[in-house]
């Protein structure tokens, strides 16, 4: 009778289903409540797919209707050096998406980090020019994305294509291939691939140079007949910054395209850092100094419910645009695995999601959310 209490009423009360956590098996979990809405979903890594990781699955199995790999797919993990491919794992991953009947996410083809540098090289070890440097991009997503045809069901094609300034990135695809890299890879994909979604996905989207920049790129695909069917915004949030008017206007711009939404590697950084910076641009780290590390010996209950505070009004900006957004992946299942501990300093304890490290729901989170959602209820 609560569940269905919880399920009819307020936004509060999905909320609260969302992060309470319930571990009764007749109450609801995480994509139960959002059935109607959009996918729930988790990176995995490759801790997670051991196949006798129990526990894993079934707070999957619970939790979860959509799965994403962390770095199982990115060109270096499965195509180290030019005549080899190491699928071992990406398969393991995949399987794991059908046995748990999940929407699969292929994660990354195209990106400027985590690609070899023989990728862009020959066997002289001097820069390819633009055909070469092209030919040797589709025979990869021909390779991977063939490889998984009709089981991974959405892919993020190019990943991170943009500075915050919204200039293109001057990476070694722009160099070499020019701005049309893009283009040539969602062609490929959709080539290979016909009935798999293809997105962009970036960070910081929330930046309107950066996001107009993007919305540009997909305004010229789309009178070209590039196909695209949504842009992934990574939720590399802090606990204030950026606002949810920011994070909504995003939201609004790529909807206005007709395009879906996906919030992607979604997570709640707690730290600081010496430039107060956000986002996911890994090669941006720093030395460990003792003043940037102040939750060693723990976190206190005022940021626990900052953490959880911060959570809650995500997800009412969230479901208030459930007719544009089709996903919300968090990256990450519990704070021990989050990328945060090293990033962007090292030997750091992160607490940015919202299941501890024995795969429970954080006690403040229910607790904070628990008087939101008594006080709904008492308006009804």
């Amino acid at each position: 009778m609560m569940s269905a209490l919880l399920k009819r009423s307020s936004l509060v009360g999905l909320i609260f289903i969302l992060l309470s956590g319930f571990s009764t098996n007749d109450q609801l979990g995480f994509k139960e409540v959002f059935t109607d809405d959009f996918y729930i979903g988790s990176a995995l890594s490759l801790r997670n797919i051991n196949v006798d990781n129990n526990k894993v699955k079934q707070v999957l199995s619970k939790h979860f209707n959509s799965i994403s790999p962390e770095n199982l797919l990115k060109w270096q993990s499965v195509h180290p050096r030019p005549n080899d491919y190491f699928f071992e794992s990406a398969d393991r991953y995949v399987e794991l998406g059908e046995q748990l009947n999940m929407f699969t996410v292929g994660h990354t083809l195209v990106w400027h980090n985590q690609t070899p540098s023989w990728v862009f090289r020959n066997s002289d070890g001097e820069l390819l020019d633009r055909n070469a440097l092209a030919k040797r991009m589709e025979g990869h997503i021909e390779t991977v994305v063939g490889r998984y045809k009709g089981r991974i069901h959405g892919w993020d094609v190019v990943n991170e294509a943009f500075t915050d300034d919204g200039e293109y990135r001057k990476s070694n695809w722009y160099k070499t291939i020019g701005k049309d890299f893009i283009k040539m890879a969602f062609r490929k994909t959709k080539e290979v691939d016909a009935e798999a979604e293809l997105y962009y996905n970036d960070y910081n989207l929330w930046k309107p140079r950066k996001i107009d920049a993007v919305i540009g790129l997909v305004k010229q695909m789309k009178t070209e007949g590039v196909p695209i069917d949504g842009v992934g915004m990574q939720g590399h949030y802090g606990l204030e910054t950026p606002t949810l008017e920011q994070i909504e206007a995003s939201i609004k711009k790529i909807a206005d395209q007709g395009l879906k939404v996906m919030i992607t590697e979604l997570d709640i950084d707690v730290l600081p850092n010496p430039t107060n910076r956000r986002g996911a641009d890994i090669d941006d780290n720093f030395d460990y100094e003792p003043q940037y590390d102040p939750l060693k010996n723990g976190i206190p209950e005022e940021i626990k419910e900052k953490l959880a505070q911060r959570y809650l009004e995500l997800f009412q900006l969230f479901q208030k645009y459930r007719w544009a957004i089709s996903r919300v992946t968090f990256w990450g299942i519990r704070d021990q695995d989050s990328w945060l501990n090293n990033w962007p300093i090292r030997g750091r304890t992160a607490y940015p999601l919202v299941f501890e490290n024995d795969y429970s729901i954080k006690e403040e989170v229910i607790k904070q959310i628990k008087i939101l959602k008594d006080q709904d209820e008492a308006m009804l």
